[in-house]
C-alpha cells in the first residue's frame, strides 16, 4: 500500500512526524532496502548499459500449429549493434507499462471493484461469521485454501489469479489473528507451487512438451508427486510462520507497519461482541457476488478467459453488487476511485518491471542472452546437465518472467540441446518448469507478484525476508527431482 494510502487509511497527515515516523520504521533499524522504485530503475539502467556490451543478435521466429511465435534455434546471428540510446532509456517506464497494460489494469480494476464491495458491508458481515465459525482451529484455513489454489493453478495454469484471492482473503486472515504476508503467502505459493509441477498446465507443462514435440501431459506420476512435495513444503513452512504470528504479534514481519494496524483495527474482531447479520440487500449482493465468481471459474476454464475478460466481468460485477446492496451511484464510482488510489502503486510497479525486457529486448541482446545460456549449458559436464539447465532457465526469467515467453525463447533451444548432452526432453521441460515457475514470487520483475503484494500492502523487502528459506527449500527439492530425472534418463 502508498504512503498516501497509509496516510488516508490512519487518518494522519503526511507531515504528521509520528506519522511519519511510523512510516520510516517500516525498513526496520540499520539498513534500509531502497524503495522498490529504485530497485527497478537501477535493474533498467543496468539492462540499458548492457546494451552497449553485450554483441546484438537475433534469432529467426517460426509459427507454432497454435499460432504463438517462437525462435529458430538454427539461425542465431549476430546483428548491428543498436544499444539503448538516451532517448530510448527516457521512454523505458511508459513503454512498460504500455507493454505490461494488461496486467496494470487488471490491478486497478480489481482494486476498485474489491472497494465498492467493502462499502457494501458484505465483506466486514462475512469475515465476522468465518471469524466466529473457524476461532477454535483457525489454523487450518490455510491449507484448506492453499490446496485449493494450488490445484486450480496446477489444472489451468493462472497464477495471476494470486491476484483475485489476495483481497477476498485478506480481511479474513487479519481477522483471524494472522498478518498481511500470511494473507498473501497464502495466495502466492500455492498458486507457485501448483503452477511450477505443472500436472496439466497448458501455459508451462502443455506448452514446452509441445515445443519439446513430446506426448501432451506425458510424465504426469513425477509431476504429481512434484505437487505434492512442493505444496506440502509451502504448507508447513507458512502454517509455522502464521502460528508464531498469532501467538506473539511482535514476531510478524509486518509489525511497526502503519498500514498494517489499521488493518487490525478494522477487521480484527471481539468474539464477545454481538455478531454482524447481513440485511437483505447485502444478503441479495452477497449471492451476486458468489454468482460472478462462478462466471469467471466458467468463462477461464470453458472459455479461455484471461485477465483483459475478468476485468471486464469485475467492472460489471463492482456495479452491480454495489446497486444491489444499496450503494448509490456516485458512492460506486467513489469507491472505485478510493480502490484505484490504494493499488496504483501496485499498478506502476508492473510497468517498471517490464522496462527491464523493454530495455534488452530495443537493444537486441535478449536473443544474444538466450544463445549464451545455451552454450554455458552446452559446456557442462553431463552429470549436471539438467541442473545447468535449471540454473539457465531461473536466471533467464529474471528478464522474462512469463512461463510462456520463457518457454517461446528458450525451449526450441533447450530441446535439442538437450539431445547432444545426454538429457531427456522431459527432463529439459522440467528444468524449464522448476526455472520459471519458483523465481516468479522472487524477482520484483515479475509483474503479477509485484502487484500482488502490493494489494496485500507488503512491500517487496520483507516478502524477501520471508520467503527465502522456502526458496532454499524449493530449490533443493527441485534439484532432487532433477538428479533422479538425471539418474534414471525419464521420458515420462
Amino acid at each position: 500500500m502508498s504512503d498516501t494510502a497509509q496516510h488516508r487509511s490512519t487518518g494522519a497527515s503526511p507531515d504528521d512526524p509520528e506519522a511519519r515516523s511510523a512510516i520510516d520504521s517500516d525498513g526496520g533499524g540499520g539498513f534500509r532496502m531502497p524503495h522498490i522504485y529504485v530497485i527497478l530503475f537501477i535493474f533498467t539502467a543496468i539492462a540499458a548499459a548492457l546494451t552497449h556490451v553485450i554483441p546484438a543478435g537475433l534469432y529467426d521466429r517460426i509459427t507454432l500449429h497454435n499460432g504463438r511465435a517462437a525462435v529458430d534455434p538454427a539461425t542465431f546471428r549476430h546483428v548491428d549493434p543498436t544499444p539503448v540510446g538516451l532517448e530510448q532509456f527516457m521512454m523505458a517506464v511508459p513503454r512498460g507499462l504500455m507493454d505490461a497494460s494488461q496486467v496494470v489494469f487488471f490491478t486497478l480494476i480489481i482494486g476498485g471493484m474489491f472497494m465498492v464491495i467493502r462499502r457494501t458491508g458484505i465483506i466486514d458481515v462475512a469475515v465476522d461469521k468465518l471469524t466466529r465459525r473457524f476461532a477454535g482451529r483457525s489454523v487450518l484455513m490455510i491449507p484448506v485454501l492453499m490446496i485449493t489454489f494450488a490445484v486450480i493453478a496446477t489444472l489451468i495454469g493462472t497464477q495471476e489469479l494470486a491476484l483475485v484471492y489476495v483481497p477476498v482473503i485478506l480481511p479474513l486472515m487479519i481477522a483471524l489473528r494472522f498478518d498481511s504476508v500470511v494473507a498473501v503467502a497464502t495466495a502466492l505459493l500455492a498458486t507457485t507451487a501448483g503452477f511450477t509441477a505443472g500436472v496439466l498446465n497448458p501455459i508451462n507443462t502443455g506448452l514446452g512438451q509441445t515445443i519439446a514435440e513430446l506426448p501432451l501431459y506425458s510424465g504426469f506420476g513425477l509431476r504429481a508427486l512434484l505437487f505434492v512435495c512442493l505444496i506440502g513444503a509451502g504448507i508447513a513452512y507458512l502454517m509455522r510462520y502464521a502460528l508464531k504470528v498469532r501467538a506473539n504479534p511482535a514476531a510478524s514481519l509486518m509489525a511497526g507497519n502503519a498500514a498494517e494496524q489499521e488493518k487490525r483495527r478494522v477487521y480484527v474482531h471481539d468474539l464477545d461482541t454481538p455478531a454482524l447479520t447481513f440485511t437483505p440487500r447485502q444478503k441479495w449482493g452477497g449471492i451476486a457476488t458468489v454468482g460472478f465468481f462462478a462466471v469467471m471459474v466458467w468463462g477461464v476454464l470453458s472459455r479461455g478467459w484471461f485477465m483483459t475478460e475478468m476485468a471486464g466481468l469485475f467492472v460489471i460485477m463492482g456495479i452491480s453488487v454495489g446497486l444491489i446492496a444499496g450503494l448509490s451511484a456516485t458512492r460506486i464510482c467513489e469507491a472505485f476511485n478510493e480502490g484505484f488510489q490504494d493499488v496504483l502503486v501496485g499498478a506502476i510497479i508492473v510497468g517498471l518491471a517490464r522496462a527491464v525486457a523493454v530495455m534488452l529486448e530495443q537493444g537486441q541482446v535478449m536473443d544474444t542472452l538466450v544463445n549464451g545460456l545455451g552454450g554455458l549449458v552446452g559446456g557442462l559436464p553431463a552429470t549436471f546437465s539438467a541442473l545447468g539447465m535449471f540454473a539457465a532457465q531461473l536466471g533467464f526469467n529474471f528478464v522474462v518472467p512469463s512461463g510462456s515467453g520463457q518457454a517461446l525463447v528458450t525451449m526450441p533451444i533447450m530441446a535439442p540441446l538437450s539431445d547432444l548432452i545426454g538429457v531427456t526432453r522431459q527432463s529439459a521441460v522440467l528444468a524449464y518448469q522448476l526455472g520459471d515457475g519458483l523465481s516468479n514470487i522472487l524477482y520484483p520483475t515479475s509483474g503479477y507478484f509485484m502487484a500482488t503484494l502490493a494489494l496485500a500492502g507488503v512491500s517487496w523487502d520483507r516478502w524477501v525476508r520471508f520467503f527465502l528459506p522456502l526458496f532454499g527449500i524449493w530449490i533443493a527439492i527441485a534439484s532432487a527431482f532433477l538428479v533422479y530425472a538425471q539418474m534414471v534418463d525419464w521420458i515420462g
